[in-house]
């Protein structure tokens, strides 16, 4: 699978595969990888800090995006961070059931007590998340001009950091790498929103 047939959701998810401590961590680090495409693809905007719909008709074709686009707009108004944890496991398993429909997880069903039905997902695609990982270490390090950086990688890097992600920050140290962070974000093209993300991601809990 090409890394640019990804969304940013999706690929959140899978720099996040086995590596972050709590599962809703992982929903929270997706939830806020779907806000920032939206905002990014302008049918998200602030309006003195709360994430407003563009319009009540517009949609990307993407069913993540969608689901979560129709659950803003039926919502009552929430700034930004509350929005990366309402409901965010939504969002998340929408991303899981997306991944396995392209091959890069497997579902396997199962029952809990032996009676509830459970689905549990299973990479199939390490090589694609191994190659995720690289390359989000090597932006996150590297001294070239993020101009060179796409606005998705940028902000999939930006995001994971935020959060802690132990497979992209393995020396948990944010400080270290604040400044190209702070470029990363100017990259994107939503700087302002994205970085109200980046801090709510590193405020809850994970």
């Amino acid at each position: 699978m090409p890394h640019g047939s990804l969304s940013l959701p999706a690929r959140l998810c899978l720099l996040a595969w086995d590596s972050m401590p709590e599962a809703m961590g992982t929903a929270h680090l997706v939830r806020a990888g779907a806000l920032t495409e939206l905002a990014r693809r302008g049918l998200l905007t602030d309006e003195d800090g709360i994430a407003t719909p563009a319009d009540m008709d517009s949609l990307t074709s993407d069913a993540v995006l969608d689901g979560l686009l129709e659950l803003v707009r039926e919502s009552r108004p929430h700034r930004w961070p509350t929005w990366v944890t309402l409901h965010a496991r939504v969002t998340s398993d929408a991303v899981r059931e997306q991944l396995t429909a392209d091959g890069c997880l497997r579902a396997e069903r199962k029952r809990v007590l032996g009676v509830f039905p459970s689905v549990d997902h299973v990479l199939e695609r390490t090589d694609v998340v191994e190659s995720l990982r690289e390359e989000a270490r090597g932006l996150l390090e590297r001294t070239s001009p993020v101009a060179e950086v796409s606005e998705e990688e940028a902000a999939a890097v930006a995001l994971a950091v935020a959060a802690g992600l132990p497979a992209v920050l393995p020396d948990g140290d944010r400080e270290r790498h604040k400044d190209r962070v702070e470029e990363l974000i100017g990259r994107t093209g939503v700087s302002g929103i994205l970085s109200e993300l980046c801090s709510a991601l590193a405020t809850v809990p994970h």
